[in-house]
């Protein structure tokens, strides 16, 4: 994830990264709650042998993310729309519990903006249908100059999108996050979800405003650096809160230069929640999980 990353965060603190507070424009009475981490592909050789068993081929790396960790950012779908067969296919090798978050095609998010979008809509819909019980929340990442004078057809497109769907749009542009703006509960009206990005050259996009159930975090690590695991925790005790306020499901959606360090991200705070008694979630050092092992109460 390039949006908001530092080449270095050395001479930052743990005031820098403090999560702001918390404005909920959903709640509802709390139910189950499901805790998912993941990275952003599966097609990262150099996992072989470490996060995927010796010899595993590159027509097997579905299979093999899918027993290691418990979602995805699916950014395939941006640059494509897939067709359902293949969509299915990829559904099919992973387990159950396991869940996608396709990132919408830029086709209509970039290049049509949102406008005379009905054909790739309904192309993708089926793909994301598909998934079947796999399709977790599915995001729209805006463009970064797609300001709010620009939002006229995002809301007009929003109020169409099947509600059975679940959605988060991910802002980037600044306009979007200064004072208060009455965006934040136009989305939870639509019971949209609005995508958190913890990163530290952008902290306006940690917005913390929750509009739906579920809830994406683009969380931008730093290799290790021992400012992630008090980052980490943070997030960690917030899904306390999420859950009360009538949450659904946390994605924890790891960006980390190549990929490399995200397994070892992913264990981290999965295993922080183990020590904390929350939540629990698939890592890569839980390949061997039943059907339920994502899914506790508080």
């Amino acid at each position: 994830m390039q949006f908001g990353k530092l080449p270095s965060i050395d001479g930052l603190n743990a005031a820098d990264f403090a999560l702001p507070e918390t404005r909920w424009h959903h709640q509802s009475a709390a139910t189950s709650y499901h805790v998912y981490a993941g990275g952003t592909t599966w097609n990262i050789p150099t996992w072989v042998g470490t996060t995927y068993p010796e010899k595993t081929p590159r027509r097997l790396f579905p299979e093999a993310y899918g027993r290691s960790f418990g979602t995805i950012e699916f950014n395939a779908t941006h640059y494509r729309i897939y067709p359902p067969a293949k969509m299915k296919e990829w559904a099919d090798a992973t387990p159950e519990g396991f869940l996608f978050c396709p990132k919408f095609p830029q086709i209509i998010s970039h290049f049509r903006r949102f406008s005379n979008c009905e054909g790739p809509t309904d192309d993708f819909i089926e793909g994301l249908l598909a998934l079947g019980n796999r399709l977790g929340p599915a995001f729209i990442q805006l463009p970064p100059h797609f300001a709010p004078k620009h939002a006229a057809a995002l809301w007009t497109y929003l109020e169409k999108w099947p509600r059975e769907l679940a959605l988060s749009v991910e802002f980037r542009h600044p306009d979007w996050f200064v004072g208060e703006q009455d965006h934040w509960a136009q989305l939870a009206a639509l019971g949209v979800g609005a995508v958190i990005s913890d990163t530290a050259g952008r902290r306006d996009a940690l917005h913390m405003q929750v509009t739906a159930p579920h809830v994406l975090i683009r969380f931008g690590g730093y290799e290790g650096h021992a400012i992630d695991a008090l980052r980490l925790k943070q997030w960690g005790d917030w899904i306390e809160q999420h859950a009360a306020n009538g949450g659904s499901s946390f994605h924890l959606l790891v960006h980390e230069p190549d990929s490399i360090h995200t397994p070892a991200t992913c264990e981290a705070f999965a295993k922080g929640l183990v020590a904390e008694k929350r939540q629990s979630c698939v890592t890569p050092d839980q390949p061997n999980r039943g059907a339920n092992s994502q899914i506790s109460l508080f």
